[in-house]
């Protein structure tokens, strides 16, 4: 199955535009999308970025709610009204608004950063960071795991 993986950085020019690496520009022609579903990350300085599909997944969780309460309309606002369509243009470039920029912190670099069904943008010094600590994150976690199965055996 495809996926978006790895990570890149490339530069953005002067007119705020920037290459979409080409393994995820190559897995977004094969989806036939010519637009990126884009949307501030809640938890990180980053954005979201897929296909149809991303959207489609985010609906489906609205789906599953009740569409009179506040968790419905919260959902709704952030996935609908917080977000947008990019086009990308025919040599794969996306540009990258001020709202995007202010999000990110995002001046003359971006990390793209495969997260499997979509892929992320970051600001490159605050997604090396990032990734050092969620790697420090899962570090602690092997080492917890393999304290219980010790305890376990025994």
């Amino acid at each position: 199955m495809d996926r978006f993986l790895s990570n890149a950085i490339n530069k953005v020019d002067k007119k705020g535009r920037v290459s979409i690496p080409a393994p995820f520009r190559n897995l977004l022609e094969k989806r036939k999308e010519s637009q990126l579903y884009t949307l501030n990350s809640i938890d990180m300085p980053a954005i979201d970025a897929g296909g149809t599909d991303l959207l489609i997944t985010y609906e489906e969780r609205m789906a599953e709610l009740d569409p009179l309460t506040g968790a419905f309309d919260d959902l709704s606002f952030y996935y609908h009204g917080d977000s947008a369509w990019m086009k990308i243009d025919g040599d794969g470039r996306i540009v990258l608004t001020e709202a995007l920029r202010d999000h990110t912190g995002i001046t003359d670099q971006v990390a793209f950063v495969g997260r499997g069904t979509f892929f992320q943008m970051w600001e490159p010094q605050k997604f090396a960071a990032y990734r050092s600590e969620a790697r420090q994150r899962i570090l602690q976690m092997k080492q917890r795991l393999a304290q219980q199965s010790r305890e376990q055996g025994a």
